[in-house]
């Protein structure tokens, strides 16, 4: 289920392949799988649905990284990665790797390696359609302001420091519970990524309620994140973005997931993330 049993799989594969081509036969393969971490609750990027499948931009991305390294998505182990406990399921060993909106930054870094990024996301704020009150980043920095965030989010660490410290910052543990703050009126914006925020808002049952105010507040890379100082495994990661970028993997994902939200997405970033 971890790499390390992945990789004994596959020298014992290896063996058998090579004995059998030896005798004429062919064919090989790793029939262990991957653990990867994923949100369960981001319509877009990671979703679980009641049907008990699996998408979503990220989803399509760590199918793709788990082929290039030989695994079936039928041998995919998919774990829910809130965002407060990324670090910890990473260390702890409990996945193998995570894709899961999961923003590059200096203090992620101290604890966890990443490999891409894969995405550019930029922090925006949701609002009620018909709420006109937030035109621009002064808009924010109020006490009359109730914003909703998740706990462990850059964005809610953002609202904190750089944008709105007055604000009435209402942490919560996912998303989902936000917008029905939001919708509610018990919140009056809910601020994360623009390609979340676009997600949520491009549901059926969301259609025509909510709208992006469309502030553009910071530069979000998403990378994969994974155990610090396993550079086979970045690099392989970040062979398989590479290759997904190039054979055109990559933009059918994107138009896929953020079309239709009519979500103006960036062109998929530089890698950074090397050793």
């Amino acid at each position: 289920m971890n790499l390390r049993k992945a990789s004994m799989a596959a020298a014992a594969a290896l063996t058998l392949a090579l004995t059998a081509t030896a005798c004429g036969g062919g064919g090989s393969g790793d029939d262990d799988g991957l653990t990867i971490g994923i949100k369960f609750d981001q319509p877009g990027l990671g979703l679980k649905t009641p049907d008990g499948k699996y998408e979503g931009f990220d989803v399509d991305v760590a199918k793709y990284i788990a082929k290039e390294m030989g695994v079936k998505e039928a041998d995919i182990t998919w774990k829910e990665a809130p965002s407060a406990e990324r670090e910890n399921l990473i260390s702890n060993g409990d996945v193998d790797f995570i894709a899961a909106t999961y923003s590059i930054t200096p203090e992620r870094k101290e604890k966890v390696d990443f490999a891409g990024p894969y995405l550019m996301a930029h922090q925006d704020l949701l609002v009620r359609k018909d709420d006109n009150s937030i035109k621009s980043e002064k808009d924010l920095n109020t006490s009359d302001l109730k914003l909703c965030s998740v706990t462990g989010s850059t964005s809610a660490q953002n609202v904190k420091k750089e944008f709105a410290p007055k604000a009435d910052l209402q942490e919560y543990g996912g998303y989902s519970e936000c917008l029905t703050g939001l919708e509610n009126k018990a919140a009056d914006a809910l601020t994360t990524d623009d390609s979340i925020l676009a997600g949520f808002a491009s549901q059926k049952e969301h259609q025509g309620k909510f709208r992006l105010a469309g502030l553009n507040l910071s530069d979000e890379p998403y990378g994969v994140g994974l155990k610090k100082g396993d550079t086979k495994l970045q690099k392989q990661i970040n062979d398989a973005i590479t290759k997904m970028v190039k054979d055109g993997s990559w933009e059918k994902a994107a138009e896929k997931h953020f079309g239709p939200a009519d979500y103006q997405y960036d062109k998929a970033p530089k890698i950074t993330e090397t050793s």
